[in-house]
């Protein structure tokens, strides 16, 4: 069977299509998952295309192009992506200064710059994320998606401007979400065979057509008719101002759209118990994109939400997310009409479903149990998810967290002195020498006072940094000073690596010990 799959043709070694991999939970399964998330996907990416001030066709073009391509070529089967609001808020800009055209050469260039990342391997270093940052990502993630759907309470009044919903339109839309969400919850009870959402999602459309209930629809929002997307050369100058404008947005988007990939990814490993391939994820991304914005597409990345919505269908496989994409398309083409009449509280109803399973509320729970400094993460990330975006917040999460394991670990380094035989004293350092103990490690010297020969010795020690090679050279012309030799004693070879590269700034001796099989004489 796995010969009836290509081989995808990268350096980054993407490796076979498989059967599993394709169908999933089976072909019934990944076909009504994909039809539950091509709903739930119109009113997103319309919505996500008016945030970026663009024709909503464009954001459903994105979601058809970007969630067909990814799921071919991406790493994580089941994972759905499109047009997303983290992406749109930074088109806003470039599309009002300079229109839609160079917004479609930047997702274009996007998608070369995530190509490029996943050739060259580098989305392994979403492993540098903390367990306290992933899980204020979802946590506030959970949160935006939540405050995302209160737009749909609102309804244009009289005099042009958006007002909150009241009275009857108000209960009879709040009965709807909650008639969606109980068949959400109680039918998987009854029976799995059926997507809960899709169920929840064709109940309240026919009870609303039924009875020509009036109620906020999809149509309400935007027309979604439109034709098949076609090929559009990029109507930009090809010259050094243009690169020059699209550039800085293309590296921002590339990064957003990777970062909420792969964490998107990482989650998903989870709740499946199963491994997705970050590389091969950020080459899919990146082709997605590139077709996206010649075929007239915003772009887009992975979609936490609808990921969710299919996961929790049953979707496992490429058929999922290659058959949402293929439904969105025949939504547009042929079926626009039937999909204007969705009631939007059956679609309000599935994203507050998604917003309980996706939240982790064993979270507040693990709050008192952890240290501080992890809920102190978790709840900042959360927050900047919320005020910002989520790119933002994972950088800030990560930052913050490795200040607080430099801030923690520079209370270890730790010297034991003794003076040996030969009259030689000896420092021996425990832990590592980085730009976070510079201080303490100078302050356990004593040039003044100390032997003529005196030995660092770094058995249980490593020199990890530039900061830590300046403290060293300092230290030794200290003793030069005064008319004694510093020398090191068995550092590893990656730290007599780093000291070559310093050169002349270290003019130390580093001994050789014949029972250690690291240092050689030399001097620095």
């Amino acid at each position: 069977m796995d010969s009836l799959y290509s081989r995808i043709a990268t350096p980054a070694g993407l490796g076979r299509f498989s059967a599993k991999g394709f169908l999933g939970s089976g072909i019934k399964t990944e076909v009504l998952s994909g039809l539950t998330v091509a709903l739930a996907l119109v009113p997103e990416a319309v919505a996500f295309a008016i945030i970026a001030n663009v024709n909503p066709l464009v954001g459903l073009y994105a979601a058809f192009m970007v969630g067909l391509f990814a799921s071919i070529f991406g790493g994580r089967p089941g994972m759905i992506s499109g047009a997303t609001g983290a992406m749109a808020v930074v088109m806003v800009h470039l599309v009002a200064e300079h229109g839609v055209e160079y917004l479609f050469a930047a997702v274009v260039l996007t998608g070369l710059i995530q190509i490029s990342v996943g050739v060259l391997r580098l989305g392994k270093f979403i492993r540098i994320v903390p367990h306290p940052v992933m899980l204020g990502f979802v946590n506030g993630l959970a949160i935006v998606i939540f405050l995302a759907q209160l737009t749909q309470f609102k309804v244009t009044g009289e005099d042009g401007q958006s007002q909150w919903m009241s009275g009857t339109p108000m209960l009879v839309f709040c009965g709807f979400i909650a008639l969606t969400m109980g068949i959400m919850f109680f039918l998987p009870k009854l029976t799995k065979a059926f997507p809960s959402a899709l169920a929840g999602i064709l109940v309240v459309s026919v009870l609303v057509i039924g009875l020509n209930i009036d109620t906020k629809t999809v149509g309400d929002i935007a027309s979604i008719k439109g034709g098949f997307p076609a090929f559009k050369p990029l109507a930009v100058p090809m010259n050094m101002e243009t690169l020059s404008i699209i550039l800085p947005y293309a590296f921002i988007l590339a990064a957003v759209g990777l970062i909420e990939s792969l964490l998107t990814l990482t989650l998903i490993d989870e709740m499946t118990d199963t491994r997705g391939r970050g590389n091969r994820e950020c080459v899919g991304q990146g082709i997605a994109n590139s077709l996206c914005g010649l075929f007239g597409g915003m772009g887009g990345c992975a979609m936490i939400g609808q990921s969710m919505i299919n996961i929790n269908s049953g979707g496992r496989g490429r058929l999922s997310g290659i058959s949402a994409a293929i439904f969105l398309l025949c939504f547009i083409l042929f079926g626009s009409s039937l999909i204007e009449k969705i009631p939007m509280a059956a679609l309000v109803g599935v994203m507050f479903m998604v917003v309980i399973a996706t939240f982790e509320w064993s979270s507040f729970r693990i709050l008192k149990k952890t240290p501080p400094k992890d809920a102190f993460v978790l709840i900042l990330v959360s927050a900047v998810t919320v005020m910002t975006d989520l790119a933002i917040a994972v950088v800030v999460g990560v930052i913050v967290s490795a200040l607080i394991f430099a801030w923690e670990h520079a209370k270890h380094l730790h010297v034991v002195m003794r003076d040996d035989e030969d009259g030689s004293r000896v420092y021996e350092l425990n832990g590592p020498l980085f730009f976070g103990c510079i201080k303490e490690f100078r302050e356990f010297f004593d040039p003044a006072n100390d032997p003529d020969d005196v030995v660092i010795e770094f058995m249980n020690s490593r020199v990890v940094d530039h900061s830590a090679i300046e403290a060293i050279d300092n230290l030794a012309e200290k003793y030069r000073q005064a008319g004694k030799t510093l020398h090191l004693r068995h550092l590893s070879e990656d730290c007599r690596l780093l000291l070559h590269k310093a050169g002349d700034m270290v003019e130390v001796n580093v001994l050789e010990d014949p029972h250690y099989a690291v240092a050689d004489d030399e001097l620095g």
